[in-house]
């Protein structure tokens, strides 16, 4: 993609999300409400989704580790 048509191509998305949520026949201070409302469960959403992913990966990290074993626990143990 040129550099120069991606403010155009940015501006043609916003013109089809316009018309998808049909913003566009919104008042200005009806899109600053439904867009900052928007903006905000987004924020939240990803905020949400880095937290219980980090959660996640390491509760599963923390199983893989108590199935495969760690080698030298088990051959201290053993040797006791």
């Amino acid at each position: 993609m040129d550099v120069k048509s991606t403010p155009r191509y940015l501006y043609w998305l916003f013109c089809q999300f316009e018309l998808i949520t049909c913003s566009y026949l919104m008042e200005p201070w009806e899109k600053v409400l439904f867009y900052s409302f928007n903006l905000a469960l987004l924020g939240l959403l990803l905020y949400t989704t880095y937290v219980c992913v980090a959660f996640h990966a390491s509760l599963a990290l923390q199983l893989l580790c108590s199935f495969l074993g760690n080698p030298r626990e088990n051959a201290l143990s053993v040797l006791k």
